[in-house]
């Protein structure tokens, strides 16, 4: 089962667990201050998808068998829950959806639609994989050497939250020769059918390119009681670049009325 971190609630009130499930290249610890923050009144459970963080290494990221992966520990927790996903959680999540909907009450998808997407993240890996470990005991030192392929210094951050550097010698705590081979898989969508009937709210950047209106016709044949928001000033890690703002729309979305 893949590896998850409880966030037990503060103050119970009777809503349903919160299942939130994180993005390529990311792991559930990169959501511990919001899973906190929504845990006031409800229970709150991280993923470690598969390939990442803790969780099991497996020779697929196909999104019907993550979402096996996540009906699997839904399967441990009480009642239905609402699930949160972002990018390739997200599309995790909508999988989940089409797949199990017995099991979720209400899904909020960030800043991904399911479509096949065009972008393609080897290069990332790639220089994942070229970072010479030898004698590495700093981030500090992993971020001056990473930088000489990632010139981008919030997205070498975020990658380098995956080094253990506790680890001898330093390793990934993700299977990047897995996640390479599957990347068509991974930015792809496959070709499925059914619908989900509970509300779900597309929660975009407003400055993300990732979520189009012209996604919104065929994301309604899947999820017909779909409602679209976006947030000022984000763009895709509309989490990390706005939190306060992201979770005031999740939690107002996962307790209106019926």
């Amino acid at each position: 089962m893949l590896s998850l971190t409880r966030y037990p609630a503060a103050q119970q009130t009777g809503q349903p667990v919160l299942v939130i499930v994180h993005g390529l290249f990311g792991s559930g610890r990169n959501w511990g201050v919001i899973a906190r923050h929504l845990a006031d009144t409800r229970d709150t459970v991280t993923v470690d998808q598969r390939n990442h963080g803790a969780s099991p290494r497996a020779i697929s990221q196909s999104y019907a068998d993550m979402a096996d992966d996540l009906a699997e520990v839904i399967a441990t927790l009480p009642g239905t829950v609402d699930v949160l996903g972002h990018s390739m959680g997200g599309k995790a999540a909508m999988m989940l959806a089409l797949t199990h909907p017995a099991m979720i009450r209400r899904l909020v998808v960030a800043d991904i639609a399911p479509v096949a997407y065009s972008h393609d993240q080897t290069r990332h890996i790639d220089a994942m994989r070229g970072l010479d470990l030898t004698n590495l005991t700093l981030r500090s030192e992993a971020d001056r050497r990473l930088s000489s392929t990632i010139p981008d210094a919030a997205l070498r951050a975020f990658f380098l939250q995956s080094l253990d550097l506790q680890a001898s010698p330093p390793r990934w705590r993700l299977n990047l020769d897995v996640l390479k081979a599957e990347m068509p898989n991974i930015v792809g969508w496959p070709d499925v059918t059914g619908t989900f009937p509970g509300a779900v709210l597309f929660l975009s950047g407003a400055n993300s390119p990732y979520v189009q209106p012209d996604h919104r016709e065929g994301i309604r044949v899947l999820f017909p009681e779909s409602r679209f928001s976006s947030i000022a000033g984000a763009g895709h890690w509309l989490h990390a670049e706005k939190p306060r703002e992201f979770e005031q729309a999740v939690r107002a979305f996962l307790t209106a009325p019926d």
